[in-house]
């Protein structure tokens, strides 16, 4: 779940974009890929479970293995 707290942003799938603007959500279901994209600045609160993989399918340097808890 994105929600946005400030600003706007687009969540864009392979068939369609959404804009979400401040103060609405959208909830991306497991295995949908997306991809959250702003114009300006937008600050966003991502809810996610914790078994979720940054990166998906692709792996990389840039997967986190074991995400920290805040």
């Amino acid at each position: 779940m994105f929600l946005v707290l400030d600003g706007t942003m687009r969540m864009e799938f392979r068939d369609r974009a959404l804009n979400v603007e401040r103060g609405q959500f959208i909830v991306v279901p497991r295995g949908v890929e997306h991809r959250p994209v702003a114009e300006r600045e937008c600050a966003i609160m991502l809810f996610e479970p914790a078994s979720t993989v940054n990166t998906g399918t692709a792996g990389g340097a840039r997967t986190v293995a074991k995400p920290q808890w805040l």
